[in-house]
């Protein structure tokens, strides 16, 4: 665990208006003995759903010279960020058929992870939405990226909204960070839930084998407690995994973190 002696990292959250990046702040800034929190979000109005306060900063994940200020002097990146598919308007559920996807022009997840690598295109690969050589350039000592779960399986139904392979460039992005030589940790969690955490026990895999069981979701809360947690043990680092919970009443509700990042062997 980090040394309570030590200056309290400083912690950037991108994604920090998104319903789990929300979280994650929150929790950064209930732990101000230990953390300096910071948030990334794209307009003004998500600033102020989260507070408005002078750490909220205002960027587009594409924009260097924006991001510049809020990654100056930061220690870890949670990455939060993500192309997320939009239902095309017109959809009447009591029609029956399905509704039909889109992403917004610039938003698609190719376009997201770019995986030309080379520092000096304006290509510069954008991890999960984030450039992480520009990050390792500021100096981010740990990223946690949140991914998801599906990414083994490129036949899997999220990959065919709005035709835009989003599980298959997660997994492109991961590998990227994961070769990028910054100390990592890489969370891919089952079905987001919007409940309370700390009440369920949590449960580590990998390759998508949870996906074969009963237990696939985990609340959002929990996640956003894993994310925390991954950036005060060295057992989190340069590690790979997927998350999923127990119900609520079975098993023990999991405390002792640093024993479950210890179960993971997988370095992607």
């Amino acid at each position: 665990m980090a040394d309570s002696a030590a200056p309290r990292p400083t912690v950037l959250v991108t994604g920090a208006g998104g319903r789990t990046g929300q979280i994650v702040y929150n929790k950064l800034k209930e732990r101000s003995e230990q953390f300096v929190a910071r948030g990334l979000v794209r307009s003004e109005e998500s600033k102020q759903k989260i507070g408005g306060a002078d750490d909220v900063y205002i960027a587009d994940i594409r924009d260097a010279d924006r991001l510049a200020p809020a990654l100056q002097g930061a220690d870890a990146l949670i990455i939060l960020t993500s192309a997320v598919p939009k239902m095309k308007p017109g959809f009447d559920p009591t029609k029956g058929g399905r509704p039909e996807f889109y992403y917004e022009d610039g938003m698609y997840p190719e376009q997201f992870v770019d995986v030309l690598t080379e520092y000096t295109t304006p290509h510069e690969c954008l991890l999960s939405g984030f450039p992480v050589l520009t990050a390792k350039a500021a100096g981010v000592r740990h990223i946690v990226l949140v991914g998801s779960m599906g990414g083994t399986n490129p036949n899997h139904p999220l990959n065919s909204l709005g035709n835009g392979n989003i599980l298959v460039w997660k997994r492109t992005a991961e590998q990227y960070l994961a070769d990028s030589g910054v100390p990592y940790t890489i969370i891919r969690p089952g079905g987001l839930q919007d409940k309370d955490g700390g009440l369920r026990e949590l449960i580590v895999g990998k390759d998508d084998e949870l996906l074969q069981t009963e237990t696939k979701s985990i609340p959002r809360a929990d996640v956003a407690e894993v994310c925390v947690q991954a950036l005060q043990y060295e057992e989190a680092k340069f590690k790979a995994f997927d998350l999923a919970s127990k119900p609520e009443g079975v098993g023990t509700p999991t405390k002792d973190f640093k024993a479950l990042f210890s179960q993971i062997t997988a370095r992607f």
